[in-house]
């Protein structure tokens, strides 16, 4: 099983508001074979909380644009770590520290690195 059509679409806007707002280390997981709740993870960085922030409004006006609207949000704008749950698509805007703290990037390193195609700055790490 690989991830859904919509999950894809939903990771694409998520990664266009993302990268909008200069979110750093975009990476997007197709986690379908190991996970059952969701099909995509897309992980991105911000350099502070108040860049974390403007991530999250990003991508939520995004995927609202598409279509979208979160299930559920863990964790207020400003904390390190903000979880929007769009059920086949998991969004992680977490800061800097946090991200290197919690790795996700190593938790789910078995996972195929989902490529966005035009979207610049995802993939590889970096932006």
């Amino acid at each position: 099983m690989t991830a859904s059509d919509q999950a894809l679409r939903i990771a694409r806007a998520a990664v266009t508001g993302a990268n909008d707002k200069l979110g750093q280390d975009i990476v997007v997981l197709d986690v379908s074979q190991k996970l059952g709740i969701a099909d995509v993870f897309v992980i991105v960085s911000g350099g502070n909380e108040r860049q974390v922030s403007a991530i999250v409004d990003e991508v939520e006006r995004r995927c609202l644009e598409s279509g979208f609207a979160p299930a559920r949000r863990e964790g207020d704008r400003e904390d390190p770590w903000v979880l929007l749950d769009y059920f086949d698509t998991i969004v992680h805007v977490q800061h800097t520290e946090a991200r290197q703290m919690y790795g996700l990037d190593r938790l789910w390193k078995d996972c195929p690195e989902v490529a966005m195609g035009s979207v610049a700055g995802v993939g590889g790490g970096t932006t």
